[in-house]
């Protein structure tokens, strides 16, 4: 076993007194004090989503604490208590002003994780993880860290049940049914929506992230899937984790030998297939700064590129909610995620080669776990797909300069004949006045609408709140009256939403973006033929430098911040106006608002490249 550099040296008995301390009270040998530590870290909140995640810390603590030891066949580790970083509930603040500091939560765990791994040395980490946020603020750390670690999903929720009607509900059923009259139905579908303990469990965020982060390798495929509830959490799992741990501590494997250009790559294919969240382009480009490349985008994969993986070669496999039919519990019973990666592979969309925490290969991975084929119902075969293409597609346009328009394709229900939408603009000016808007004037809103919620950006919000009440109200609205309203905004989305609905619009309206200088009527096109969103007013050069020059001055008046942004009235909020990063970098908080990477990794280096040859469809080919 390597000697890790963060050790205590025995000639300072100060330094070693708490730690003498610290195990005799652990209940492990004095004698250990001077080895590489090892720890158990999770995440806590207020909702179901982090119930479960203390059990499990508890059950791998205990674990490590009975395999560590000065006998033969014993880990000689130093062990350290368990930690928590917090976490607000996205299920909970959707709709609400606190919503904002759902996204800047991914920070603060990230800030607080690295704190208690450089602090106090872990030189070998298990991670816990619940809801989507901590786990890319847990993975991020890590990834700076760079020392052996691991990451265990705490599981997600089983389906609630109506009792009435026996179908299935979740926590974008409940949110569906807010603009509903009767207060007593929507009071039980509340009551019925979220039995149990679990994270989401429809391919929402979590479950989007903790299949991209055992694709990319930091985490058991086999672990993903698995209920919050299932026995194998508690039981069986705490022990193969100690053992892979101990294993990487050995061969001193890290997590930037696992996360690299393929294995990111890998996990962005994986969540165009199984029609994941948007907020995916959100995380991966944190994630992939986390593992020493600058920009995601550029270094990984270029956006042209994403869009190409997504209409001709990747299409969605799962029939999952919110755009399906079943949950992630689902998935497990018919062999769980592995299923999807191995189909993946077998097409040759996967580069098998890259390392995982297991200490396999992906491909060996997969091969040891020996899923069995699609079952054509919860999971279908690239050959017969769920759906033609890729769930997600990124927009450019005079709209879209950054290129940052995300588009959930997996949840769009009409709207897009000849793939083009033509709507005319609403705006508000914060998500506040949208709710508004569907609490007292539903029927206000027409057919071809195209609502714009601006200045909830990253820096305008500020924090970039997800919008699963306005979206999950709209989707209802649009179904009842049978017409298709569009809504797009500099802000983020739920993975539960469904809809025509555009994110990550930028620039951002604070930052004077395009999307700040549309106005009401303004003629709004999304176009999927040409991955285009753009206003057509903003294409002549007068009309827009006119707009421009009125943004301008209506945000130099009240003293450089548009008075249409929202209140930045605590620290937290105040350091992600003046720091946070565009969208197509993260979103995430850097010092003077510029991505900040430990020991950056050469850009582009050569790698694998899906074949085009899998699908009889692919009409185009794709060169990196």
């Amino acid at each position: 076993m390597k000697k890790s550099k963060f050790v205590l040296i025995d000639r300072h008995p100060g330094r070693a007194a708490q730690s003498i301390g610290m195990a005799k009270e652990l209940g492990t040998s004095p004698d250990l004090i001077h080895e590489p530590s090892v720890g158990v870290v999770g995440t806590k909140g207020d909702s179901q989503c982090y119930l479960g995640v203390t059990a499990k810390v508890d059950a791998i603590h205990a674990r490590l604490r009975d395999r560590i030891g000065t006998e033969p066949g014993q880990l000689k580790l130093r062990l350290v208590e368990p930690q928590y970083t917090i976490a607000t509930s996205d299920g909970i603040r959707n709709g609400t002003r606190e919503m904002r500091y759902s996204l800047i939560g991914r920070e603060v765990t990230n800030d607080a994780l690295c704190e208690h791994l450089e602090a106090s040395g872990l030189a070998g980490t298990i991670a816990v993880v619940a809801c989507d946020k901590p786990p890319v603020g847990t993975l991020a750390a890590l990834l700076e860290h760079n020392e052996p670690a691991i990451i265990m999903s705490d599981g997600p929720i089983h389906p609630g049940i109506d009792p009435k009607t026996g179908g299935a509900l979740d926590i974008v059923s409940a949110y569906e049914v807010a603009g509903h009259p009767d207060p007593e139905h929507r009071h039980h579908i509340a009551c019925h929506a979220c039995p149990g303990i679990g994270s989401c469990g429809g391919m929402f965020t979590y479950n989007t992230m903790q299949t991209f982060i055992g694709v990319a390798g930091m985490q058991p495929l086999h672990m993903v899937a698995p209920a919050s509830d299932d026995p194998k959490r508690l039981n069986e799992f705490p022990d193969e984790l100690v053992g892979y741990l101990a294993q990487m501590i050995e061969s001193d494997l890290k997590p930037r030998d696992i996360v690299v250009r393929d294995s990111l790559r890998n996990a962005l294919i994986v969540a165009l297939a199984i029609g994941g969240s948007t907020n995916v382009v959100l995380h991966v480009p944190e994630i992939a700064r986390a593992a020493g490349f600058e920009n995601f985008w550029k270094d990984v994969m270029t956006p042209e590129e994403f869009n190409h993986l997504s209409q001709y070669v990747v299409p969605v496999l799962t029939n999952a909610r919110p755009y399906g039919k079943y949950s992630m519990v689902d998935i497990d019973a018919i062999g769980g995620v592995q299923v999807i990666v191995r189909e993946l592979l077998e097409m040759g969309l996967l580069n098998g080669d890259v390392m995982t925490c297991t200490g396999e290969t992906l491909s060996e991975q997969v091969d040891r776990l020996n899923p069995p084929k699609p079952d054509g119902d919860v999971v279908y075969s690239v050959a017969n797909p769920y759906k033609p293409t890729g769930g997600l597609r990124l927009l450019s346009g005079n709209l879209s300069p950054d290129f940052s328009a995300i588009l959930k394709l997996a949840g769009v229900e009409g709207g897009l004949g000849d793939n083009r939408f033509c709507g005319r603009a609403r705006i508000f000016n914060g998500q506040n006045d949208l709710l508004e808007a569907l609490d007292k004037t539903p029927d206000s809103f027409e057919n071809s609408d195209m609502v714009i919620v601006r200045y909830e950006g990253p820096t305008g919000s500020p924090g970039m709140p997800e919008m699963l009440d306005p979206t999950a109200r709209i989707t209802a609205l649009c179904r009842a009256k049978g017409i298709v309203i569009g809504l797009m905004t500099d802000a983020r989305f739920s993975g539960g939403s469904v809809g025509l609905v555009i994110g990550h619009v930028g620039p951002e309206a604070a930052l004077g973006g395009p999307i700040a200088l549309i106005e009401d009527g303004d003629e709004i096109i999304a176009d999927l033929n040409t991955d285009e969103l753009t206003c057509t007013e903003l294409k002549d050069p007068d009309t827009f430098a006119v707009r421009k020059a009125k943004w301008e001055k209506e945000t130099a008046d009240n003293g450089g911040v548009h008075p249409a942004c929202g209140v930045a009235d605590t620290r937290l909020l105040h350091r992600a106006r003046h720091s946070a990063v565009p969208a197509s970098r993260g979103g995430g908080i850097h010092p003077n608002g510029e991505v900040w990477v430990r020991e950056p990794r050469d850009a582009r280096p050569s790698g694998f490249v899906p074949s085009n040859k899998t699908r009889p469809d692919c009409t185009k080919e794709f060169k990196t």
